[in-house]
């Protein structure tokens, strides 16, 4: 499935959020993640972030679609992720 994940933590938690979200996805630009991931990954990504974050005060949104075909992507200004790293 592909997910695009983006996030609304306490400042001192957005490392944290990050660090875990990279280890996954492809970060695109601030607090935005995207990429593919099996429905096992998607659970360990939800249960690691869950430790991480306070609930009452934080907010993580996923957008999930069966696949990236299914999504379509538009810029307007700089593109922030770095796609072509790639392999």
């Amino acid at each position: 499935m592909y997910i695009i994940m983006v996030y609304d933590v306490k400042e001192k938690r957005v490392n944290k959020v990050l660090k875990c979200g990279r280890k996954y996805l492809i970060w695109i630009q601030n607090s935005v993640l995207e990429g593919e991931l099996t429905d096992a990954k998607f659970e360990k990504l939800k249960t690691e972030l869950g430790k991480i974050i306070k609930k009452d005060e934080d907010s993580i949104v996923f957008y999930i679609f069966r696949e990236k075909y299914y999504s379509k992507r538009e810029i307007v200004g700089i593109e922030k992720g770095e796609l072509n790293n790639i392999l």
